[in-house]
């Protein structure tokens, strides 16, 4: 039940507002779309199991992002700084920028289409060739994980670190960034990944420094041409943020349009009737299971949101997931529609914490993924014996997807 939660304990809220004291870790991990339903109807609110307030609507996120002057990436004990240190996404204005610019180079529409979509597509067939004539697998744990880290290691510059450590690396790291419980297993993961990752990024400097390449170990280094250039502090931060989005983001996003296709085929026959609808099914797929589905802020000013007030230091909790199911800006939000009119979902954030890896992921799932997929695994289907489990709150996405296909057709790889 809902109830007032005053400015009693001010060192804990930072506000004034309504409070979900029944709103659970566990309900938001397996079903968390009946209580974002009540965090859009009561407006900014506070939740203790998570220890701030939460945001769900689209309106709120998206002035929130707009705002860098009252809202600031910069949380105080933020757990993405704990494990990753001071990366992109936890700075603003000048320092934000000085990142982010030296890290795109390599990652612009263009780029990526014309340097980077033909190896995907040459490792997306390299993993199908390993399953293809069974006739029976889990994609996420067959495919999308061993692709997305693949592609990952080659993108990033490690290519010595092998598909199972990338994907135990970026699970630690995103696992430890939605460390909202304080589990202390949940941290020796992370300090056990941080320091193989740490210990393989120096290998990486170590080879840049002495030969310039295309990775993007290599730009963060070297820079852009108007001297924004990292630290090799501030490379190796970076290169641990872009090991937990870089993989989980694409590999979760990879299962989300599968499981929407899958369970859809009429809009599977548009896809294969048309591939440049591979794109659209990728953007809806985001916008209705967004895989990164809450970042966080902290307020810069005092600001008020209908009901609630937040005074500075206020920490909170901004729900994508929610935002992109918003009955006040979509039409049948909980439904999975390629075919709805085109609109911007804020699944790759907003304003100038846009995602800078939107188009790397874009063609990794829409230019090489799926294609690859329905080509090479023909009546591809899932098992409904063994039903897909989805999960997750932070980051959520399927962890298991079983599926089936008639493997005696199957055409060989390109």
């Amino acid at each position: 039940m809902s109830k007032t939660l005053t400015l009693s304990d001010p060192a804990t809220t930072y506000g004034h507002g309504p409070v979900s004291d029944d709103i659970t870790l566990d309900e938001l991990i397996h079903n968390p779309y009946p209580a974002y339903r009540k965090l859009r109807e009561q407006g900014v609110t506070w939740v203790p199991e998570v220890n701030r307030w939460l945001v769900a609507s689209w309106d709120d996120i998206d002035t929130i992002e707009r705002n860098g002057e009252a809202f600031t990436a910069r949380e105080r004990d933020s757990l993405q700084t704990r494990v990753m240190g001071r990366t992109m996404l936890r700075t603003d204005g000048d320092e934000h920028k000085r990142l982010r610019r030296a890290t795109q180079v390599p990652l612009t529409p263009k780029a990526v289409e014309q340097n980077m979509l033909p190896e995907f597509k040459k490792i997306a067939n390299q993993y199908i060739d390993r399953f293809a004539e069974r006739g029976h697998g889990d994609l996420f744990s067959d495919f999308a994980g061993p692709f997305s880290a693949r592609v990952l290691g080659w993108v990033l510059g490690v290519p010595e670190a092998t598909d199972e450590q990338l994907q135990v690396w970026s699970q630690a790291l995103m696992d430890g960034t939605a460390n909202y419980g304080d589990d202390p297993v949940v941290w020796a993961r992370v300090d056990a990944a941080i320091a193989e990752i740490d210990a393989a990024t120096t290998v990486a400097i170590e080879r840049v420094m002495k030969r310039r390449d295309g990775s993007l170990i290599s730009a963060m280094l070297y820079g852009d041409d108007e001297g924004n250039r990292l630290s090799e502090e501030e490379t190796r931060a970076n290169t641990k943020l872009i090991i937990g989005g870089g993989l989980n983001e694409p590999r979760d996003g990879i299962g989300i349009v599968l499981w929407g296709l899958l369970t859809h085929r009429d809009q599977l026959q548009l896809c294969l009737d048309d591939p440049s609808m591979w794109a659209r099914a990728n953007e809806e797929a985001m916008r209705w299971v967004s895989p990164l589905a809450m970042f966080p802020r902290e307020t810069a000013q005092r600001v008020t949101f209908g009901d609630t007030t937040l005074e500075p230091g206020a920490r909170m909790g901004l729900i994508v997931g929610s935002a992109n199911r918003d009955e006040q800006h979509w039409e049948r939000p909980d439904e999975f529609d390629i075919t709805r009119p085109r609109a911007r979902n804020v699944a790759f954030g907003v304003g100038h914490h846009f995602c800078l890896g939107v188009w790397l992921a874009r063609q990794m799932i829409g230019g090489a993924a799926l294609p690859a997929l329905f080509e090479r695994l023909p009546n591809l289907r899932l098992d409904l014996d063994d039903p897909p489990v989805m999960r997750g709150w932070v980051f959520r996405g399927p962890i298991t997807l079983p599926v089936l296909w008639d493997p005696a057709t199957a055409p060989d790889g390109v």
